[in-house]
């Protein structure tokens, strides 16, 4: 494994350790802030923070005019992938159960494998991803649950949150299609910024957009600028890197990842007990990681075909 790859690899891991810990400064900002309001701030503040970066680092050179074959391309990656997904997500929390959306939302890595066959030609899907997949969700359950098995559905709730799985799956497949030669990654993030800011406007209408300046209190705006540079921008173009590098499917494994960070930052920080169905889950998650990344000569069309057919 080269330099760039284990760098990648390294890169994924540190954006989920963050991303698994934003639920804790998530939760102490929904006492003040709607979940359009915490949205909206926060991927301005990573547009305007991806702005300057994207100033700064930038060479003489001039940044090439996007073709609107390219244009089309962020702007449904702003769609799905910050509009779509975190959207539908925060919406679902406000109708179903915190659980139900963990569970649900975390299967977006095999949301995508079972897409990709369809969408990305350039990126087969193989056999042992697509079973190490379900093997990790099934470990992502057993986390959620933590040893207290409460089964409760909500329908809407839960299909707005189902839902937000396909706007990743369609997100990580328009990565795989933007021309990574001519834009950096921080240009076409700041892009997919926009656009995502854009779809979010028309949900500020709503009346759950009414912002003070007494709810802008210290501890709110360490929490603000850790999810708007933080979490937005900075992982954001980190985890678009990884993607370039390792592509759609090993980048996106890391995801079943986040409930095992959560549950130990919740243990730490608001000493919440780990149980044995946690633990279980845990491995199976690991489990599942481990028999994805294992190569595999047989893809999942081929798992379609039958053995006799000319």
């Amino acid at each position: 494994m080269n330099t760039s790859r284990v760098f990648a690899h390294i890169v994924a891991l540190a954006t989920i350790v963050v991303w698994g810990t934003t639920f804790i400064a998530t939760k102490i900002l929904l006492s003040t802030f709607s979940p359009i309001e915490i949205l909206m701030i926060r991927f301005i503040m990573g547009l305007l923070g991806l702005a300057v970066l994207d100033r700064l680092t930038r060479s003489n050179q001039e940044t090439p005019r996007p073709s609107w074959r390219q244009e089309l391309l962020f702007a449904g990656a702003g769609l799905t992938g910050v509009g779509m997904y975190y959207l539908l997500e925060n919406v679902a929390l406000t109708m179903t159960y915190a659980s139900n959306v963990g569970i649900l939302v975390s299967i977006a890595p095999l949301t995508t494998a079972l897409l990709a066959p369809f969408l990305l030609r350039e990126e087969p899907v193989k056999a042992t991803i697509l079973i190490g997949f379900i093997i990790a969700s099934v470990g992502v359950a057993f986390v959620m649950f933590n040893g207290a098995v409460d089964v409760k559905l909500s329908l809407r709730g839960d299909l707005l949150a189902l839902c937000s799985t396909l706007g990743w799956a369609f997100y990580s497949i328009i990565l795989r299609k933007i021309d990574t030669k001519r834009f950096r990654v921080v240009t076409y993030t700041k892009k997919i910024f926009f656009y995502g800011v854009v779809c979010m406007l028309p949900f500020t209408l709503t009346g759950e957009f009414s912002l003070q300046s007494s709810d802008f209190t210290f501890q709110n705006t360490i929490l603000l600028i850790f999810l708007g540079l933080g979490a937005s921008a900075a992982c954001f173009v980190s985890w678009n890197h990884a993607v370039k590098i390792l592509g759609v499917f090993r980048t996106s494994a890391y995801i079943y990842l986040t409930p095992l960070v959560s549950l130990i930052t919740a243990a730490i920080v608001l000493d919440e007990p780990i149980t044995f169905m946690a633990v279980s889950g845990c491995l199976l998650i690991l489990a599942g990681l481990y028999l994805s990344e294992r190569k595999s000569m047989l893809k999942v069309p081929d798992l379609l075909q039958p053995e006799n057919s000319v």
